[in-house]
């Protein structure tokens, strides 16, 4: 490792020792090369668990090692360690493998809520950091309320709802072990588990048997992938964000709330936004507030620059929470 990286590695190593989880039981990005100087890698930790990704063209393990060594011996509290190299040659390079200690993280708390974690069960870590002010907005402003969680990955802005006092919450997805990863979540935290709520189904059939049953939600949220194609239907956030949130409008109660996700990186906030006023043109979506991701998600340095503009986002994960009305 040059001098140079260390450095850097270090900075942010000194910003997180003066924090107030004594327990290492939450979850955050300790430095992201992206922003801050260095694209190849990005290191998170996960309770007592550091996550290095690796983004290199041409991976290289002897950087991968000598960075993992250093940043166990100033955080020696870390148990284990997990790399993710997005150009591994093999599946399991790519879901994780295994550095150091044996047993990672299971869960972490945040905002006093618990997650569950299986930080090698796919190419991400089963668990969004960005998202985290959603998540606290989410606890602080869903009591009460009736909310369906699409494209609903393990569960996390569920959890969160139901955290902060819904009365019904309904996840899908189309992969039944990330609902699973859900379910786990909600034993931690103590919430009972019904197997109606939770959806195993293609966004397009699960959406249509919403509708079909006429089931209304107070809140609906929408955060998709990037771009996936099945049988049913396409997901395309760069070109069809405004198909995806019409497909779920009918579903929102009057007076209700849609939380509208967009995290394509070649999507400018500017376009996002063009979008979201056009849906409103008809005087039955407002735009509330924007949600920041968070800064320290970001990074301090803000070397690099964005692919695209997220402006008048703080990144290119969009996050726009609208007013809904109905005819």
């Amino acid at each position: 490792m040059n001098a140079h990286i260390r450095s850097l590695l270090d900075e942010k190593i000194a910003s997180h020792l003066t924090g107030s989880d004594s327990h290492h039981e939450e979850a955050f990005r300790l430095f992201n090369g992206f922003y801050e100087g260095y694209p190849d890698l990005v290191v998170d930790v996960y309770g007592r668990t550091l996550l290095i990704h690796d983004y290199a063209e041409q991976p290289n393990a002897e950087f991968v090692r000598e960075t993992a060594e250093h940043l166990k011996s100033a955080l020696d509290w870390l148990h284990a360690g997990i790399v993710k190299v997005r150009n591994g040659s093999t599946q399991s390079a790519k879901q994780g493998q295994i550095l150091f200690g044996e047993r990672p993280d299971r869960k972490i708390k945040e905002h006093g809520v618990w997650y569950a974690l299986d930080l090698m069960m796919n190419r991400d870590a089963s668990f969004y950091l960005d998202t985290r002010n959603l998540r606290k907005w989410i606890l602080e402003n869903l009591l009460g309320k009736s909310v369906l969680n699409t494209f609903a990955y393990t569960g996390s802005l569920g959890v969160a709802a139901l955290a902060g006092g819904a009365t019904k919450v309904i996840q899908t997805d189309l992969n039944r072990q990330f609902l699973n990863l859900a379910k786990d979540s909600y034993s931690l935290n103590g919430f009972p588990i019904h197997k109606s709520d939770f959806i195993a189904q293609d966004f397009f059939p699960a959406v249509a048997r919403l509708k079909s049953d006429r089931q209304f939600f107070d809140c609906v949220i929408i955060d998709p992938p990037f771009f996936s194609t099945t049988e049913r239907g396409k997901v395309d956030l760069v070109h069809e964000s405004a198909r995806l949130i019409n497909k779920i409008r009918p579903l929102i109660s009057h007076g209700g709330t849609l939380i509208a996700i967009n995290n394509a990186v070649f999507l400018s906030g500017r376009d996002y936004m063009r979008t979201l006023e056009d849906l409103c043109k008809d005087g039955y979506l407002s735009i509330r507030e924007l949600i920041p991701v968070p800064e320290d998600f970001i990074g301090a340095q803000r070397v690099g620059k964005p692919i695209t503009d997220p402006a008048p986002f703080n990144h290119s994960t969009k996050i726009a929470v609208l007013d809904v009305k109905r005819k």
